[in-house]
């Protein structure tokens, strides 16, 4: 076989079987560039953000340590993440060491110091940590919120309150956010300046409307302000977003029982139970609901379900007190309102019921005592000087009872000089009675007709749910309503006493209730209790606590030992 003319024999090409090819030097053009090696510093900070985002903080650690023995602790990046993790385990010293050495290696960085200052604010050094977050302000061209909202915070801690005032709001003017709406709020109630606290959550609802805490607290201090109405918009707006807010459900059922709506209050606060069912605020308020219906069995277990809970809240105490005095329990009422006085000893209407368990226990002169120091402690009740001349005259001091019938004048007439706030009617009334008794010329009496028509008819007819005292020939019978006492007092029987001063006196027991004022009602402890109490205006026997969850130790939060915000 003879080979073709055009075909290249084996041997002009050197013994290769194969002819090259032109596209050989394409392909080699056409190759991948093999990626350059990163910096030996750099290299795992990659990975080491990656194990950081997935919270996977132990391979994290692994990673870091291996990135810092390479570079000899000189990688920023690898330092910064562990003093992120550290502080995250609770080590703050530790993490704080780690952001120096970042800040040594990049000094110009703002972030390093800002996280120095942090650390220094979680240790408690607050001078420190202003101190740096000065010094993250002068590395930045431009205003920080975060650094305004924290300087302002600090001050807060040290109550320098102009100084936050001020701080906070510089951070409102950069951005605006929820939680320095908060802070600045809690400032100002601090200060007991409730329409400034009212004007900034106002603009913090404009901002954030669908926000369930800020129409919460909104509500409670529209409360404070007597404008219900509002209130119950927010609070149903705060309900509307989230109707598991366990704040919002028991503010609102507060405001139905201040009303005496019962049953509605505890239809809220079963909704709320399903939530929070270790609340001890919650228990409390369903314990004073079931004592305005009377069950006072179910009120006690409630009550001490509550104290269970909350052993050392003086309120829950308070309320034990006085629905065992109701009962006539006076041994376990002197019991739990002692421990009530132990933990607020300047309460003086707590020294007001045990003097009067101290009465029925036949402790005349430690009774006298209590009364003397509940008239020295609240200088504004009408009620405590009242009950202290009842209890003179039931031991024939007439003259000491009419001493206490003077300065129970002296203080209606300094309430009524508050416009809109006045005397229970039932209040006068049993003051009548009592200075008709020892023939002492009451000066103070009802201000208006419908005031007059109300005690009348209070003390004329029997409505549902009330029993009569025993009278007088020719004198109408005193009822003595069911809903809970405003001021008690309870009156020890004494034989030796004639029938007549006994009716009497009982008459005048029946008429120290008063209507409980909303605002002492709804009581938050961190968060956002909010309560205050008007000038001149008793507070009242049955106090319902009402607190926040707890906030946690961030720069955004009140810290939880500042001083009190609300005021009983």
């Amino acid at each position: 076989m003879s080979m073709l003319p055009d075909e290249p024999s084996q041997s002009i090409i050197n013994g290769q079987t194969r002819t090259p090819t032109s596209s050989s030097p394409k392909r080699a053009k056409n190759r991948t560039k093999k990626a350059p090696e990163l910096h030996t510093l750099e290299r795992r900070n990659w990975l080491i953000h990656l194990h950081y985002i997935r919270k996977e903080f132990q391979k994290c650690k692994e990673v870091i340590q291996l990135q810092l023995r390479e570079t000899h602790n000189m990688c920023e990046y690898a330092n910064y993440v562990l003093g992120l993790i550290l502080r995250q385990e609770g080590k703050i010293q530790e993490s704080l060491e780690q952001f120096q050495v970042c800040n040594v290696l990049n000094p110009s960085s703002a972030d390093n110091i800002k996280q120095m200052a942090r650390s220094l604010f979680l240790l408690g050094r607050h001078r420190l940590a202003i101190e740096a977050y000065r010094q993250a302000e002068s590395r930045i061209d431009s205003g920080d919120w975060e650094i305004y909202h924290n300087l302002g915070v600090c001050y807060t801690y040290l109550k320098e309150w102009d100084q936050a005032i001020q701080l906070l709001r510089s951070a409102l003017n950069e951005s605006k956010h929820e939680e320095t709406y908060i802070v600045l709020g809690k400032v100002h109630l601090y200060n007991s300046d409730i329409q400034s606290a009212l004007e900034v959550y106002k603009q913090a609802v404009h901002a954030f409307p669908e926000h369930g805490d800020l129409n919460t607290t909104l509500g409670l201090l529209y409360i404070q302000t007597g404008n219900h109405q509002a209130a119950f918009e927010h609070l149903g707006t705060a309900l509307a977003f989230d109707p598991k807010n366990s704040k919002a459900i028991l503010a609102a059922g507060s405001m139905m029982q201040s009303h005496q709506d019962y049953d509605v209050a505890l239809s809220k606060y079963k909704l709320a139970s399903h939530n929070i069912p270790e609340s001890a605020p919650l228990w409390n308020n369903i314990g004073m609901c079931f004592f305005g219906k009377k069950k006072f069995v179910a009120s006690i277990s409630c009550l001490k379900r509550a104290n269970y809970l909350a052993p050392f809240d003086w309120k829950i105490l308070y309320n034990l007190g006085l629905v065992h005095l109701t009962m006539e329990q006076y041994a376990s009422a002197f019991h739990f309102l002692s421990a009530s006085i132990n933990l607020r000893p300047s309460r003086g209407q707590t020294f007001m019921l045990m003097a009067i368990a101290l009465d029925n226990l036949e402790d005349a002169e430690n009774a006298t005592a209590a009364y003397e120091q509940a008239i020295a402690l609240d200088q504004r009740d009408p009620g405590v000087v009242l009950n202290f001349a009842i209890y003179l005259s039931n031991h024939k001091d007439v003259v000491s009872a009419a001493r206490q019938l003077k300065e129970f004048e002296s203080r209606v007439e300094k309430l009524r000089e508050i416009p809109g706030l006045d005397v229970d009617p039932e209040i006068l009334r049993g003051a009548s009675i009592l200075a008709a008794n020892i023939g002492y010329t009451l000066s103070v009496s009802l201000q208006n007709e419908k005031q007059k028509l109300d005690a009348i008819e209070r003390g004329g007819g029997q409505s549902r749910g009330q029993r009569s005292t025993p009278s007088r020939k020719g004198e109408p019978t005193v009822p003595i309503p069911t809903e809970p006492p405003r001021t008690a007092a309870a009156v020890r029987s004494n034989k030796e006493l004639e029938s007549e001063v006994k009716a009497r006196v009982r008459s005048a027991r029946s008429a120290m209730k008063q209507r409980r004022s909303v605002s002492d009602l709804v009581n938050q402890a961190s968060d956002v209790p909010i309560h205050i109490v008007q000038s001149g205006k008793p507070p009242p026997d049955q106090q319902q606590v009402q607190h926040g969850p707890e906030q946690g130790e961030e720069p955004s939060n009140i810290p939880p030992e500042d001083p009190e915000m609300i005021r009983d």
